[in-house]
């Protein structure tokens, strides 16, 4: 076990980081809740497949790919104490990112429907997706850029005002979409409504963290930087972006193809597939939290060259994700039905029955969840980014997709299958991640120069 020390710097940073994952988190569950309170398991399905193709932009070049990024090498050149070249990158790491960001949104505004169809929806679910997307894709350039940002910020350990930024954006939220979904002051304007409340909440997140990162911030933001950049700072932060992007692909677009596979089942499959996902979405973000955290935890302690700390921390994160992920297994084992009933009508008995049924087979891969995300973030700390790219794309197109397609298309199971698919594949990407560090983080203590800036 860790000492005192160490547990201290481990949970300073990653609650905050835990805390704000979550947050947004709930705030997507909540939107499900209203989405499916006003328009039932047809509305559900629209917003869900809607938010799983942004989710995978986002994920994939943005979040999974410039942040992770522009976290390691921040965190990296503050440990060595060379905050100019910090700022330096982060700028740089910035402009990149916005441009990414633009061209998502202009794809999703102007190909939202194609994609949606490619994905499987069809009429009412197509015609709802489609409107929600449109309006939806401009909030997400300011919840893209707002990550940019956020990710500065985290490099060098602030993971407080990210935290804060995520209680506006929560707070405002909250109040517009009561106002605009059932019109209890503005005319209703349904799931719409839903898309244009997030929209002006992630605004104001944008400005909050601008003004931060740009006045307030230890490693702050300087475009100026943009007018000395060279051909060789570009390609740092490519060489760190492009392998996560792909790592963050090959797991989202498996992804994204199980779930056009699933939704070819029924909308009350996809449905009770969309809420169990969701639901479990809360168990996930302590993981998602300390592994973003233990990239800047690692990276610090290797620009120091304390390689031995930087083992500890993220030994330490990996307790801390599997005991908290433990307890969610426990809830969804033995609670399962209580916490789908948030999220349908009286009316819809076989989602709930599903959705209860997933989460409790979804128990199982909890622990795994944990161990798998905080050892790909460890990888990235020490700068090894194309081992995470490797064993994702064994996990999700070796295991995952190839059977899911089997059970659902050819032998014609139930929706559970994939939950026990889906657990098989987290176990066998936890023990993975796991060895690499081990082997990579002995190497690199060992005289390697290869992480080092």
């Amino acid at each position: 076990m860790a000492n005192k020390y160490t547990m201290n710097e481990v949970l300073n940073t990653s609650l905050p980081v835990v805390a704000e994952i979550t947050i947004y988190t709930l705030m997507s569950i909540f939107d499900l809740m209203i989405i499916g309170r006003y328009g039932g398991n047809i509305a559900v399905s629209a917003v869900g497949l809607s938010n799983n193709l942004t989710n995978a932009f986002i994920e994939v070049f943005i979040s999974g790919g410039f942040c992770i990024s522009i976290v390691s090498l921040v965190s990296r050149l503050v440990g060595a104490g060379k905050y100019k070249n910090a700022e330096r990158f982060a700028s740089l790491g910035f402009i990149l990112g916005i441009g990414f960001c633009l061209i998502i949104t202009i794809v999703v505004f102007f190909f939202g429907k194609e994609l949606l169809y490619l994905l499987g929806a069809r009429n009412e679910i197509l015609k709802i997706g489609y409107s929600y997307i449109k309006i939806n894709s401009v909030g997400l350039f300011f919840f893209m850029s707002m990550r940019l940002l956020n990710s500065i910020l985290i490099g060098y350990g602030n993971t407080f005002i990210p935290f804060v930024c995520s209680l506006i954006v929560l707070f405002i939220k909250i109040i517009l979409n009561y106002l605009l979904v059932f019109g209890i002051v503005f005319n209703t304007r349904g799931i719409d409504g839903s898309a244009i409340a997030s929209t002006v909440a992630y605004l104001c997140g944008f400005v909050f963290c601008f003004y931060y990162t740009v006045f307030k911030s230890q490693v702050k933001l300087k475009l100026i930087y943009v007018f000395s950049v060279c051909f060789n700072d570009i390609k740092r932060i490519l060489v760190l972006a492009i392998p996560c992007s792909m790592e963050e692909a090959a797991f989202s677009i498996s992804k994204l193809m199980c779930v056009s596979v699933i939704i070819k089942s029924g909308s009350v499959s996809f449905a009770a597939d969309a809420i169990a996902n969701m639901i479990e979405g809360i168990s996930v973000m302590p993981s998602i939290g300390f592994g973003i955290a233990v990239i800047t935890l690692v990276g610090i302690n290797v620009g120091k060259r304390d390689y031995r700390q930087a083992k500890k921390v993220a030994f330490n994160c990996a307790f801390y994700a599997a005991a908290m992920m433990s307890i969610f297994a426990i809830i969804f084992l033995f609670m399962p039905n209580l916490l789908v009933d948030l999220f349908v009508n009286n009316n819809e008995k076989k989602v709930a029955y599903l959705a209860g049924k997933c989460l409790a087979i979804g128990a199982a891969e909890q622990p795994f969840i944990g161990l798998s995300l905080v050892f790909a973030g460890a990888l990235k700390g020490i700068g090894d980014v194309k081992s995470p790219f490797l064993i994702s794309c064994f996990t999700s197109w070796i295991i995952r997709l190839p059977l899911t397609y089997y059970f659902i298309n050819v032998l014609n199971s139930s929706i559970t299958a994939v939950w026990w698919i889906t657990a098989f594949q987290w176990g066998v990407d936890a023990l993975l991640m796991f060895i690499f560090f081990e082997y990579k983080s002995n190497k690199v203590s060992n005289g390697s120069k290869g992480s080092l800036i």
